[in-house]
C-alpha cells in the first residue's frame, strides 16, 4: 500500500449541507495513485489521532483530491474551521478500495447518508451503465444529486421520511431493480444494517457485492486492532482490519 504524508492546501470549501462539508485539495502525488474506495487520514489541530475521511473525487489531471465530510464530533469539528488557503495535515491514499471492472455491464451504487461520497467517483468511471441509489434521513440531509446527475448516471432518491424522493430505504429500489435482472455488481457504503440488508438482496440474486464498512481507525495503517470486523475466507474466520484490509470488502466476506 503506497500512501503519502504530508500539508496539502485546500484549494476549495464549500459547506452542501448541514454540518457537511466539501474541501478539494491540492495534492498531485495522492491524486495520482488514488482509487476509489480509499480514503484519507487528517490531522485535527490539537488532537493525537486522526480522523478517516472516504475520498468523494479524484481529478488525476489537475491533481487534486475531493472529500466530503460531517461534523460527527470535536475532531471534525476542529477540521471544519480550516479555510481555502489552509493547509491539512493527511496521510493518504489508505485502504482498499473498490474493483472497478468494465465487464460488469449494469452496476448499482448505493450510498446511505455519508456514505454517498465514496460512490461518486464510481459513478463517474461507470457513466449511464450505474444506477445510483442513495438514502438519508430526510430532505435537508440530501447531499451530492447534482453530482451524480452529472455523470450520466440514473439517479434514485430515497429518504426515511418521504420528504425528498422515495419513502423508504434503499433496498426497495434495489429489489425492483434486481428483480429486473441485469445487474453485473453491486457497491454500498453505508450504516452497518443497511450493508447487511443491501448483501442479503444480492446473495438471494446472485449478484456480486461489494461493500464499504464504516468503523472509527486510529492508527489507519493497520498496526493497531482499534477497527477490527469478523470476514471469512475460504471458510476460516479471521478479523481483518478495516483500514487496512478494507475498507472495502465482499459482501460474502462479511460476518454480519
Amino acid at each position: 500500500m503506497k500512501y503519502t504524508q504530508g500539508k496539502y492546501i485546500i484549494t476549495r470549501k464549500t459547506a452542501i449541507a448541514k454540518e457537511i462539508y466539501s474541501f478539494t485539495i491540492q495534492c498531485p502525488e495522492v491524486a495520482e495513485v488514488a482509487q476509489p474506495g480509499q480514503f484519507v487520514h487528517i490531522r485535527a489541530n490539537g488532537f493525537t489521532l486522526r480522523r478517516p475521511i472516504s475520498i468523494c473525487g479524484i481529478d488525476k489531471a489537475k491533481g487534486t483530491l475531493r472529500i466530503v465530510f460531517e461534523i460527527r464530533g470535536e475532531g471534525t469539528a476542529e477540521i471544519a474551521k480550516l479555510n481555502e488557503g489552509d493547509l491539512v495535515d493527511m496521510l493518504a491514499p489508505l485502504g482498499h478500495g473498490f474493483t472497478v471492472d468494465s465487464s460488469f455491464g449494469k452496476v448499482v451504487l448505493i450510498g446511505g447518508g455519508i456514505g454517498t461520497p465514496p460512490m461518486l467517483p464510481l459513478a463517474e468511471i461507470y457513466g449511464s451503465n450505474a444506477a445510483v441509489i442513495t438514502g438519508f434521513r430526510n430532505a435537508s440531509a440530501v447531499i451530492l444529486q447534482d453530482d451524480f446527475k452529472k455523470t450520466g448516471a440514473e439517479t434514485i432518491l430515497c429518504t426515511d421520511d418521504g420528504s425528498a424522493g422515495i419513502h423508504g430505504f434503499v433496498t426497495e429500489p434495489l429489489k425492483e431493480l434486481a428483480a429486473k435482472g441485469g445487474i453485473g455488481a453491486v457497491y454500498a457504503c453505508g450504516p452497518m444494517p443497511m450493508l447487511k440488508g443491501v448483501a442479503a438482496i444480492c446473495k438471494e440474486n446472485g449478484i456480486y457485492c461489494e461493500i464499504s464498512l464504516e468503523e472509527r481507525m486510529a492508527c489507519g495503517i493497520g498496526a493497531c486492532l482499534g477497527c477490527a470486523c469478523r470476514t471469512q475466507r475460504n471458510d476460516e474466520e479471521y478479523f481483518a482490519h478495516v483500514c487496512k484490509d478494507g475498507p472495502v470488502f465482499k459482501a460474502e466476506e462479511v460476518l454480519w
